[in-house]
């Protein structure tokens, strides 16, 4: 899956077969990414597309020494699952 990374309007987006989902994300302080929105056409929901964005995202943060903050619920409930992989990141 081709995820797009922009950084002007601080989200991370994708689109298959004309439907959007999307991570947005703001820069509270230095060294500090809080990932703020998650959004998933209905179409593409259950295909682990919201999943994708999120560890890219991630890897984002991790790629740049990054602190996460998950103002998201979903962001949040994410690296709960997988708090092995990510707890590092938290700040």
């Amino acid at each position: 899956m081709a995820i797009q990374h922009d950084t002007e309007n601080q989200e991370f987006t994708t689109t298959r077969d004309g439907h959007e989902a999307e991570l947005a994300y703001a820069r509270p302080a230095e060294g500090l990414i809080d990932f703020t929105h998650t959004f998933v056409d209905e179409a593409l929901r259950g295909q682990g597309v919201g999943e994708e964005l999120a560890r890219t995202a991630l890897a984002f943060a991790r790629d740049n020494k990054l602190k996460v903050k998950t103002t998201c619920t979903f962001m949040a409930g994410f690296v709960q699952r997988h708090h092995d992989e990510y707890a590092d990141l938290l700040a």
